[in-house]
């Protein structure tokens, strides 16, 4: 049976969501999937086995039963890279190939899910240039807008895969570089034998993450409107300038967290008064009872950081890049922008089930 494997020019790129759209799509149009992720790079412990947390959540969505070892035989742990560096982890290729043949076993189609780039695991060679060969898979790259996209990368894909090669997807595009895409990027990829399967616009709500797990990334405190940690972030604003300026940029930003100095309280009460979403405290300074009593009243979320204001805008802004597909609105969000923007009709002829 067929297999398709989807990897990406970089970690964080979207592999998740497109897994989970695509394998939604095709159980509802009757299909039978089967999963695995070869490598998995986030080892969890759930119902005293190890599992690859990415491989967990997507089987529970897509409601499959395998083993954690079949869906992920290959986890990196810290011993494993000890033996991988030291040459002491036998013949990994054929515990993946035994692998899949058991999930594919039945199935219409199995999707194999990549870990990081096309050559993440190479030390140890079990990385995706190798797994797709060896598998004889079908294989779909996305390509994460970051500044740019990686067309060059793309292009020795194609000359390295070859036919295996159905196309790629453009994840995360900004509406300001749509225009370049369309006119130049697509055409020029698609001249050089690259199939551009879709176009994926940059969504705020694909990057956002609730309140409650904010504070647990930040080690911070939830010191105010604990009932609210469920409330979602999408951007942040930093409140470092004077009121006066700060007013007209968060004029433009009232859906942003606004992350400040814990003693700056002109800063604050206007934020607060704004309806900003949350505030990120700073320096490990709490607010005067004024500004506490204020956004218990609002039911504004009030995080207390230890770290400096620099600091913690560093992190978040991490944070709001690498963020997992985790919550249920999200993963439906994801689901339907894959819908929308991809050519499946082309990804399914491909595996020869049109």
């Amino acid at each position: 049976m067929p297999g398709l494997y989807i990897g990406s020019t970089s970690g964080f790129s979207g592999k998740n969501m497109v897994v989970m759209g695509l394998g939604l799509k095709l159980q509802k149009d009757g299909y039978t999937i089967g999963y695995m992720k070869p490598v998995g790079a986030m080892p969890v412990q759930y119902e005293g086995a190890a599992w690859d947390e990415d491989a967990l959540c997507v089987q529970n969505l897509l409601g499959l039963n395998e083993q954690p070892d079949s869906i992920t035989p290959v986890l990196v742990t810290k011993e494993f890279k000890l033996k991988a560096f030291t040459g002491q982890c036998g013949d990994l290729m054929a515990k993946i190939r035994d692998s899949y043949e058991l999930v594919n076993r039945g199935k219409d189609v199995t999707l194999v899910a990549g870990s990081g780039s096309m050559y993440s695991g190479k030390y140890c060679n079990v990385d995706a240039i190798s797994v797709i060969q060896t598998l004889g898979l079908k294989t779909l790259i996305i390509d994460r807008f970051q500044q740019e996209l990686k067309y060059d990368y793309l292009m020795v894909m194609k000359e390295t895969l070859g036919d295996a090669l159905v196309g790629v997807i453009l994840n995360d595009v900004p509406r300001a570089a749509r225009d370049e895409v369309d006119s130049m990027v697509r055409p020029c990829l698609e001249k050089g034998g690259v199939k551009v399967l879709g176009v994926i616009p940059k969504d705020p709500l694909m990057g956002a993450i609730q309140v409650g797990e904010l504070t647990e990334r930040l080690h911070g405190e939830l010191i105010c409107a604990r009932e609210k940690s469920e409330r979602v972030i999408e951007s942040f604003l930093i409140g470092t300038m004077q009121v006066e300026n700060f007013m007209t940029h968060f004029r433009r930003n009232r859906n942003a967290a606004v992350i400040v100095g814990g003693d700056r309280s002109d800063v604050q009460l206007v934020a607060l008064e704004g309806r900003c979403p949350c505030l990120v405290l700073t320096g490990n300074l709490r607010p005067n009872e004024i500004v506490l009593e204020r956004a218990q009243a609002l039911e504004i979320p009030v995080v207390l950081a230890q770290a400096d204001t620099y600091s913690v805008a560093k992190k978040m802004e991490i944070i709001l890049s690498r963020h997992k597909l985790r919550d249920t609105i999200k993963i439906r969000q994801g689901a339907q922008l894959l819908s929308a923007n991809i050519d499946y009709s082309y990804v399914k002829n491909s595996l020869g089930l049109g």
